[in-house]
């Protein structure tokens, strides 16, 4: 044990010294830290400036929630759009008219065929015949441009022409 206390005493200055260094080694690190945590507490204490909640756990709160609040209408907004444009799909927009004199005598084109579809090529097609002794408006359904019911070459025409507009 004496050689122990001989050896301890030997040294101590050096320990003492290390232990010195150690320390002064801390404080220096211990001042840094400081330094970046005011420079961190200014930063934060100008984001915090104005945001009206006195933490930074009750903005990210406030701010989740409108997100998700901004969320939903976006998901509302989404299905509105998604429903107009079936409907706009659905509309019968395209339109052809083909006038002609249906019993080539004498007159002008009073007789008509107006074909209305719409992007899938559904509709219908409107034909007035007229001549001195009446007129005559007779309509078709109209599936894929096609109709289960004979369609005249006029016709054919106006369904051409409406496939055609934009």
């Amino acid at each position: 044990m004496a050689e122990l206390n001989e050896l301890i005493l030997e040294q101590l200055l050096w320990i003492i010294g290390g232990l010195a260094l150690l320390t002064v080694i801390l404080l220096i690190v211990s001042i840094a830290q400081g330094a970046k945590l005011r420079k961190f507490k200014r930063k934060y204490e100008a984001m915090m400036a104005g945001s009206g909640v006195e933490d930074l756990e009750s903005l990210l709160i406030n701010l989740k929630i409108q997100m998700d609040s901004i969320e939903d209408e976006h998901k509302l907004q989404t299905n509105q759009l998604q429903t107009a444009l079936q409907k706009l799909a659905r509309i019968q927009g395209k339109v052809g008219v083909k006038r002609y004199n249906a019993y080539g005598e004498r007159g002008s084109d009073l007789s008509f065929s107006i074909a209305m579809i719409n992007e899938s090529q559904d509709g219908m097609i409107l034909t007035g015949l007229f001549n001195r002794d009446g007129s005559y408006v007779y309509a078709k359904p109209l599936k894929g441009g096609e109709s289960t019911y004979t369609l005249s070459p006029e016709e054919k025409e106006a369904i051409t022409l409406a496939q055609q507009a934009e």
